[in-house]
């Protein structure tokens, strides 16, 4: 006798999906895009993906990693077509950065942080933002942004820098 194993999976509630994963979405894109409009299109644009193309997902338990993975690339897709896309390492070392005192960093609200998260270079500020906002693990990054561990390590720590940069900038000011 001859037994078939069946492969199939339910399938994902939309309507639970964007409950679940808007805001964070949401939030993802913002950083990304800098204006809520933006931010808008690059969501609901991931979810018209997902309603094309999300029956294609194999295990339902990477969701969360595909959605992201899918606003990432469709951000990148449309700066592509509006400028080119241009990336330099930063010279600074986080060693070599000046320590800052913590009565300094507890003047800072969360929209201050959040307005100097802005200022990080858009390679190392998606990183950031998984990272801090919607706390991913470094694989779960590594994932969604479809970049190895090691680069997903290293853009934290360069953003890191750039963040503290900013932060000591708006310090100074």
């Amino acid at each position: 006798m001859t037994q078939v194993l069946d492969n199939t999976q339910p399938e994902l509630d939309f309507a639970e999906l964007a409950r679940q994963y808007y805001q964070p979405l949401y939030r993802f894109a913002l950083s990304l895009a800098r204006n809520e409009s933006d931010a808008s299109d690059l969501v609901q644009q991931t979810f018209l993906i997902w309603a094309r193309k999300g029956h294609s997902l194999r295990e339902s338990s990477k969701v969360k990693s595909w959605l992201f993975t899918t606003l990432y690339r469709e951000y990148l897709r449309v700066r592509r077509r509006i400028s080119p896309f241009i990336h330099q390492e930063p010279e600074v070392l986080e060693a070599e950065l000046p320590s800052v005192e913590p009565e300094a960093l507890t003047a800072f609200d969360a929209n201050q942080a959040v307005d100097s998260l802005q200022e990080v270079d858009d390679i190392y500020r998606a990183p950031l933002t998984l990272y801090y906002l919607e706390h991913m693990s470094y694989k779960e990054i590594a994932d969604s942004l479809s970049i190895p561990i090691g680069t997903v390590m290293s853009r934290l720590s360069r953003g890191k820098t750039q963040l503290k940069n900013a932060l000591l900038h708006k310090l100074e000011k």
